[in-house]
C-alpha cells in the first residue's frame, strides 16, 4: 500500500531529478541502447541504426547536459524563493543511475525525497516505469544499507504529471509563435504539426481506465496539442508520431512524421511548423528525427519547415517545477492526481495501473 503521508511527519528534505539518461561518449552508445531496449525484442540491426544517430553527434546525447542545465535553473529558482533543498540527478538508463544516486542521498542524510520525472505523460513508459525505477532503486538501497534502511526508512514521492499545467502549455504556445515568426510571409497560414514519441498501440490501449477505452497517453498528447494550437491562434493542428523502435510486425501509433510530411505536401501545403509537444528537451530523438530526417525530407518536398523549441529551458516551465516542489514539500499537493505515488507504488488505475509490473531488481 502507498504511504500517503501529507507532510505532517516532516517536510521533504531533498529533490531527485529523475530522467531517461543518454550516452556521453562513443563507448557508451551500444550499452545505453541495450539498457533502453532490454526485454523488448528490438532487433540488433535496429540498435545499430539508432547508434548511428548518436554517432552523428559524436556519441553524445544532449539530454544529460540539458538536464544539468534544467537543474541549475531550478536551483536558481528555488534559491530565489528561499527553498533550501539539495537537488540530486539520477537516470533510468545511463549514469548517473538513479539507484546509485539514491544511495548517495541516503548517505547524505535524506529520508523524505521528492522525485521530479522529466515526462509529462501517463501510461507505462511515461509514468509507471518511473515508479518502477524508484522501487528498484529502493530495493538496491536496502541491499546496500540493509541495517540502516530497516531502522530508518526513506520515503520517495514522485511528483505529478504536468502536461496540462498552465506553464507547460504557455511555454509551448510561445515556442510555436517564435517558430512561426521565422517563416517567410505567405497568403495561407502554415500547417501546425504536433509530434510525440510513438508507442505500441497495445501499450496505449493499456493506459488509463478500461471503462474509458484506455489510450490515456494518446489522449493526453492530443489534448495538450489542441490547447497549444488554440492558444497560439491556429484553427487546427495535425497530430503525428515519431521515433518508433519496435519490431515491424507490432503496430505503433501513426502517422509517422515523415509519412505525414509527404501527405500534406501532396495536398499543396507549403509551410509547416513542427512542435515536439511530447518532449521536454532537445535530446537525440528530437534533433535527429526532426532537425535532420524530417527537415531534410521537407526540403526535398519543397516545404518551408521550422521546428519549435521544446519547453524545458523556458523560465516559466522551471518555475512550474519549483511550484510543484513547494506544494508537495509543504504537504498541500494533491495526493490523488495522476502521477503521484510513494516509494514505487504507482498512481492508480486512472493512469497506468493496468500494466503488468516488472520485478523489483537492481537496474
Amino acid at each position: 500500500m502507498p504511504v500517503r503521508a501529507d507532510g505532517s511527519a516532516g517536510e521533504f528534505d531533498a529533490i531527485l531529478f529523475l530522467s531517461f539518461g543518454g550516452p556521453e561518449g562513443p563507448d557508451d552508445v551500444m550499452p545505453f541502447l541495450e539498457n533502453v531496449t532490454r526485454g523488448r525484442g528490438v532487433p540488433r540491426e535496429r540498435l545499430e541504426e539508432v547508434a548511428h544517430h548518436y554517432m552523428h553527434f559524436g556519441g553524445v546525447s544532449p539530454i544529460n547536459q540539458l538536464n544539468r542545465d534544467m537543474i541549475a535553473s531550478l536551483r536558481a529558482e528555488l534559491d530565489a524563493r528561499g527553498t533550501d533543498l539539495p537537488i540530486y540527478f539520477g537516470n533510468r538508463n545511463w549514469y548517473p543511475l538513479v539507484a546509485d544516486t539514491l544511495v548517495q542521498m541516503y548517505d547524505d542524510g535524506h529520508r523524505r525525497i521528492l522525485a521530479f520525472a522529466t515526462s509529462a505523460w501517463g501510461g507505462y513508459s511515461g509514468c509507471r516505469q518511473y515508479h518502477e525505477d524508484i522501487e528498484r532503486s529502493l530495493v538496491a538501497l536496502h541491499e546496500a544499507r540493509p541495517q540502516s534502511v530497516s531502522a530508518d526508512p526513506v520515503l520517495v514521492r514522485k511528483l505529478p504529471q504536468f502536461w496540462d499545467r498552465s506553464a507547460t502549455l504557455t511555454a509551448g504556445r510561445d515556442a510555436v509563435l517564435r517558430a512561426a515568426s521565422r517563416l517567410p510571409a505567405a497568403d495561407v497560414p502554415p500547417r501546425l504539426v504536433c509530434t510525440a514519441h510513438s508507442i505500441p498501440i497495445v501499450a496505449d490501449a493499456a493506459s488509463g481506465p478500461e471503462a474509458d477505452g484506455g489510450q490515456l497517453y494518446s489522449r493526453q498528447v492530443a489534448q495538450a496539442a489542441q490547447r497549444v494550437a488554440e492558444m497560439a491562434g491556429f484553427a487546427g493542428h495535425d497530430q503525428v508520431w515519431q521515433s518508433r523502435s519496435g519490431p515491424p510486425q507490432v503496430p505503433w501509433l501513426e502517422p509517422d512524421i515523415c509519412d505525414h510530411l509527404e501527405a500534406i505536401a501532396a495536398q499543396g501545403v507549403s509551410q509547416v511548423i513542427v512542435f515536439p509537444v511530447g518532449f521536454v528537451s532537445d535530446h537525440v530523438e528530437v534533433v535527429w528525427d526532426l532537425d535532420n530526417e524530417a527537415a531534410q525530407l521537407a526540403d526535398e518536398l519543397g516545404l518551408d519547415y521550422v521546428r519549435a523549441e521544446t519547453v524545458g529551458t523556458d523560465p516559466r516551465f522551471i518555475a512550474m517545477v519549483a511550484d510543484l516542489v513547494d506544494e508537495y514539500r509543504r504537504g498541500t499537493g494533491d495526493l490523488d492526481v495522476l502521477g503521484v505515488g510513494d516509494s514505487g507504488t504507482p498512481c492508480g488505475d486512472g493512469c497506468c495501473g493496468r500494466s503488468v509490473r516488472r520485478p523489483a531488481t537492481r537496474p
